[in-house]
């Protein structure tokens, strides 16, 4: 039987920028998740540093994630990700899930 139509696919390119992404992010410093009372009357947000990444299309595509589990409002700023609300524990939640586990 011949390979007339026959088309191998080679699926290497894409693992490799899978692998090269998830590297990106197993190889930071130990992430802080922290409750500040700062802002508008004393509001509080929670603020999480050290995601050791400066490329801000992984870090808006997270903060996007993030919102939506946690059900808050949220902004990137200098790299670092606000939420409003007392949020820590839905975020650690979170990013655990994500596979970031250096909190």
């Amino acid at each position: 039987m011949g390979k007339k139509n026959w088309i191998e696919f080679d699926n290497q390119q894409k693992k490799s920028e899978e692998t090269a992404y998830e590297d990106n992010f197993n190889k930071r410093p130990k992430i802080n998740i922290s409750k500040q009372k700062k802002g508008k009357k004393g509001k509080t947000i929670t603020l999480i540093k050290g995601l050791g990444t400066q490329d801000a299309n992984l870090l808006k595509e997270l903060l996007k994630k993030i919102k939506i589990f946690c059900g808050t409002g949220g902004t990137l700023i200098d790299s670092n990700i606000q939420l409003q609300g007392d949020m820590v524990s839905k975020s650690i939640e979170f990013l655990r899930k994500e596979g970031f586990h250096n909190l």
